[in-house]
């Protein structure tokens, strides 16, 4: 990153160059260490990479102040503290806090990375970094932080990616129901898999890779040829019970039956005229765009059958509204009621809102069923939702 740009990076409060003696971890706290370093940089805006359980701060520095953030990437991020875990290998560990710090660190790294120079490495920089103190004060500090509601005012394209696969204990460091719902509820983000080491504070050499390319993407350029507004009708799909068919089955198996599922479901949805966005695959939810409503409900339903096929469910949302279409993504307000209808339906169920039943009710082969207004999170208003099944 250092290559090519100017690189500015801090230590959060209590850990590496920072004072180790500091009373407040809140969140508002860490959000003003921001401001403070923002206020040291020229004025405009900035690229801004954040990683692990630093991202509640971030999404509300970038909420607040959009004129400082031109693009966002958040690693293995969430907006809430508590999505963010211990297994039961690194509550074992903990016993150790009190007793050997050095051992502790090493521990909990090799716990996480196995016997890898890796791990070494990361024990030794978290041994210098900071304290016990701070290690059990922020943990208990960071499990009431919150930025959920911030996510909805976040007007700079954001990237968040996360580790396609990982140890048996990074695997869970973020849950990933989660991370799907921290990309669907910031306008327009793309959410994109990484291979690779992932910690709260290393990041992957694809992580960052995906991060330079998401940057150098701002261009005039590439803005002139990959930007432009219009509408569109929005389907968003996603896998039931994900995480609790991931436990059942295993990682490797769930994402064998996941990806051929993918590819069932991007066939139907180009059969039906719509295009699939690359943005918002994770490899258990789908994002999609068409041009009419009749594609995009004969393309749900398409899916919803080719899930029951691969044994599988879906939920499935479709919006529809003026969308923002940038380097093969959208985003939008309406991409976001259209996750948010999706995660009201129930299994195997396809909801559209109102608007979408009024433009398809003469064309599509199907019937609507009023499900009335529905309060749905992060949506100010309530919408009015219907149900969809084949005619007859």
């Amino acid at each position: 990153m250092a290559s090519s740009y100017t690189f500015v990076r801090y230590d959060p409060r209590g850990q590496g160059l920072s004072d180790r003696e500091v009373d407040d971890l809140s969140l508002e706290a860490r959000v003003q260490d921001m401001e403070v370093v923002f206020e040291s940089l020229p004025a405009g805006p900035a690229f801004v990479f954040s990683r692990g359980w630093q991202a509640p701060a971030t999404i509300t520095f970038a909420a607040r102040h959009p004129d400082r953030v031109r693009r966002l990437v958040l690693s293995g991020a969430a907006s809430r503290g508590r999505d963010f875990r211990m297994n039961d290998k690194r509550r074992a560990v903990g016993r150790l806090l009190d007793v050997d710090w050095e051992l502790y660190c090493a521990a909990f790294a090799f716990a996480d990375f196995g016997w890898t120079e890796e791990g070494r490495q990361y024990a030794l920089m978290v041994s210098k970094a900071t304290t016990p103190d701070i290690v059990r004060r922020n943990w208990l500090a960071m499990r009431q932080y919150d930025a959920t509601e911030m996510l909805s005012s976040i007007r700079c394209p954001t990237l968040v990616i996360y580790p396609r696969e990982q140890t048996d204990g990074q695997a869970d460091f973020v849950i990933r129901d989660a991370v799907r719902t921290l990309a669907a509820l910031i306008p327009g983000a793309r959410l994109k898999p990484v291979e690779g080491l992932y910690s709260q504070y290393l990041a992957s050499s694809a992580g960052v890779d995906a991060a330079l390319q998401f940057f150098s993407e701002d261009t005039p350029e590439a803005t002139s040829l990959q930007t432009g507004e219009d509408s569109a009708i929005i389907m968003f799909a996603d896998v039931v019970g994900s995480t609790a068919m991931t436990e059942r089955i295993g990682d490797a198996a769930f994402r064998d039956r996941v990806r051929a599922l993918d590819a069932s479901l991007r066939t139907v949805i180009t059969s039906a005229g719509g295009t699939p966005v690359e943005g918002k695959m994770l490899g258990d939810c789908v994002l999609a765009v068409f041009t009419l409503a009749r594609q995009a409900i004969d393309a749900a339903l398409g899916c919803v059958k080719a899930s029951r096929e691969a044994d599988m469910e879906l939920h499935i949302g479709i919006h529809a509204g003026d969308v923002i279409r940038e380097s093969g993504n959208v985003f939008g307000g309406a991409v976001n009621v259209a996750a948010r209808i999706a995660d009201a339906a129930g299994a195997g169920e396809v909801l559209v809102s109102d608007v979408v039943r009024s433009l398809a009710r003469t064309s599509a082969n199907a019937t609507f069923k009023d499900r009335g207004e529905q309060a749905l999170k992060g949506v100010a208003e309530p919408v009015r939702v219907y149900e969809v099944s084949w005619s007859g």
